[in-house]
């Protein structure tokens, strides 16, 4: 059996000189668990000691040795030690009202050195006191990293001196759009906040103690409407609320830009500067004659080389100012630089691109890591922005994709889940989405993959859930979850499985899920249809023909679609199924109207079927189109029984 030592109420603790560990933070953690610290400068007395020793076990890794003579911990750099700390913390138990720590040895290390979060604060503003939690908790998580997106369209949270402005028009808002983001429905309430200066020196000081690093993001050239809603000269049209893209044909832009920066840079120690570059539209571009003129005297052949020309200038000068870049995937449009380092979101695609350049690479994959969607059954769920990510989904998430080479691995950083806060507006709802989630990319950052199991796992969760809602937090209430939809579980047989189907319209290649065998494979979708089980179709009507291979007697014909209106994901207008015993002369089985309203904001499935009698060899089914431009159709299996 394990042997444990008490602790007693009051503990010993012996810091060498060069450990770098914060005394108030010690006795903060420690604090909860009931545990009174008195420090002292002899180390042959201390219960706990904590030490510098170089090359103990690589970077942010440490020792920790726990037996009758007390505990000590050791590591080659501060970080390791706090870690050890956070192990520390974890190992204290209570045994007959007395706190006991095991006899053990550990020798821990991570298996990536960046861990990260990602907190939108440009949609909806959360304030200090909510950032502080966080970190509290990511410390805890052994987590070194908050991304702080601070600039979006729809709010600017960090002052700048010289741009006063920025923060007092750009940085408020008169309403908020609620709903789905191509509803029309807004709130009517003013939205407005900002960190000043010293607040944020206070937030980044109060990171380090905790060892993490705060990277800023100011987004550019993209999600700049606040910026040129404030400032409409750095814009092509040169008018407020027309552009979202800066103009990068006019100096002033680039002037503005190293302004921030520099501020931006006297501000933050971190080595990397987020400047985002998703989702830029680039279309004034195309026709402003300013950006046409840069083209042609950059000899650039396309809107993409116009933002990588923008990307590098910017990259030159933070690398000037001894900083790096960080961007998302879209900065390898047009030509990546060569220091970039690629945030991939859109997939590992992007990663994968920039390890084999010999960038570096952050893994961060919509699918995996983005902790704004709905994280159990969507209709028992608040409002969220689509798609559907468990905590089993998360944990099982792999950031070194198969198909790099050792030394391309090597290239990647690590992994971050990203919180997007359109439909999040509150700090407890934003709590509610991280939590547990976070946990399981905590482990994955930290954790070789072959000690990762499931079940063990979603136990550690379970109890993690109940103590967050002791510190006060707002986790989702893991022991209630419902899970994926019942059909997906079970393997449905039916006549249809594993023959030919031919398409009159092509799926869509984002949207592809199994490609040819995916509506007759057995296999249905769950509740959301980014789960490579729902096959998509976009613009077009679904429309395809089932050879079963011979004359058969059948008595029943069914497929699902799915609607969610926020994505435009849309049921069809109509079905029509029919059948034909030669391939030539069709027959129509049934004509089936949809009866919900595309206006609906709530998840929706309907089936669409027919029931009788009849003898064929090939079934057409066709679904319309309601015709509404970029819409999408899906549905997962084609049953015949």
């Amino acid at each position: 059996g394990t042997q444990y030592r008490p602790i007693g109420k009051n503990l010993s603790i012996y810091l060498s000189p060069e450990s770098g560990m914060d005394k108030d933070y010690i006795e903060d953690l420690l604090s909860d668990t009931g545990v009174k610290c008195k420090f002292t400068n002899f180390k042959w007395i201390a219960d706990l000691t904590f030490d510098i020793e170089p090359d103990t076990i690589g970077l942010e890794g440490y020792r920790l040795v726990s037996n009758d003579y007390g505990t000590k911990i050791t590591a080659s750099d501060t970080k390791g030690l706090f870690y050890g700390l956070q192990t520390f913390r974890q190992l204290i138990t209570s045994q007959n009202n007395t706190l006991v720590i095991p006899f053990v040895e550990i020798a821990d290390s991570p298996k990536f050195l960046w861990r990260a979060l990602m907190l939108d604060e440009g949609r909806y503003f959360k304030g200090k006191e909510e950032v502080k939690k966080l970190l509290d908790e990511m410390a805890r998580l052994k987590m070194n990293t908050f991304h702080w997106h601070l600039t979006d369209d729809q709010g600017w949270r960090i002052e700048i001196k010289k741009y006063p402005l920025l923060t007092k028009i750009g940085g408020k808002r008169d309403s908020t759009q609620i709903g789905n983001w191509n509803s029309n429905i807004y709130d009517g309430k003013v939205h407005e906040g900002f960190y000043t200066q010293e607040e944020i020196k206070e937030i980044i000081d109060y990171a380090a103690k905790r060892q993490i690093t705060i990277v800023p993001e100011i987004e550019m050239p993209g999600h700049s409407e606040e910026v040129l809603a404030t400032y409409p000269e750095l814009s092509c049209s040169g008018k407020p609320y027309v552009n979202a893209d800066f103009c990068i044909g006019t100096e002033k832009t680039f002037e503005f830009l190293e302004n921030v920066l520099l501020e931006v840079i006297d501000l933050f120690p971190s080595e990397y500067i987020h400047i985002g570059g998703d989702e830029a539209s680039k279309s004034s571009w195309k026709t402003c004659p300013r950006c046409q003129k840069r083209m042609a005297d950059e000899h650039l052949n396309s809107v993409d080389e116009l933002q990588s020309y923008m990307i590098h200038r910017i990259e030159k000068f933070l690398n000037d100012h001894g900083r790096k870049i960080i961007g998302w995937d879209e900065i390898i449009e047009g030509g990546l630089s060569p220091t970039a380092t690629v945030m991939s979101w859109r997939g590992e695609e992007g990663g994968i691109k920039a390890v084999k350049a010999g960038n570096q690479a952050i893994m961060t994959p919509g699918k995996y890591c983005y902790l704004d969607a709905f994280q159990d059954a969507p209709n028992t769920q608040p409002m969220a922005i689509g798609g559907y990510l468990t905590l089993e989904k998360v944990y099982s998430f792999e950031p070194v994709p198969d198909s790099l080479s050792t030394k391309e691995a090597e290239l990647i950083l690590g992994v971050q889940g990203n919180v997007w806060t359109e439909h999040i507006p509150t700090p407890e709802h934003y709590e509610y989405m991280i939590y547990p989630r976070i946990l399981a990319l905590a482990e994955i950052g930290w954790s070789p993959s072959e000690v990762k199991k499931w079940d063990n796992f979603h136990t550690r969760a379970l109890q993690a859930v109940n103590i967050l809602r002791e510190q006060g937090y707002n986790p989702f209430p893991l022991e209630k979850e419902i899970g994926d939809k019942p059909e997906s579980y079970q393997k449905v047989n039916h006549l249809a499985i594993g023959k030919k189907v031919t398409y009159a319209n092509p799926y869509s290649n984002h949207y592809a899920a199994q490609g040819e065998k995916t509506l007759v494979d057995g296999v249905r979708g769950g509740w959301m249809y980014n789960d490579d089980r729902w096959q998509g179709f976009i613009d077009c009507d679904f429309d395809v023909t089932i050879d079963l291979g011979k004359e058969t007697d059948i008595k029943q014909v069914r497929a699902e679609f799915i609607q969610l209106k926020g994505p435009y994901v849309w049921l069809p207008k109509q079905v029509i199924i029919s059948s034909s015993v030669d391939g030539e002369h069709y027959d129509t089985l049934a004509t089936v109207d949809n009866d919900i309203s595309p206006d609906i904001e709530t998840l929706q499935f309907k089936e669409f079927g027919w029931e009788g009698n009849a003898k064929a060899r090939y079934i057409r089914y066709k679904a319309l189109s309601n015709g509404i431009a970029g819409g999408w159709l899906f549905t997962d299996e084609i049953r015949i029984k």
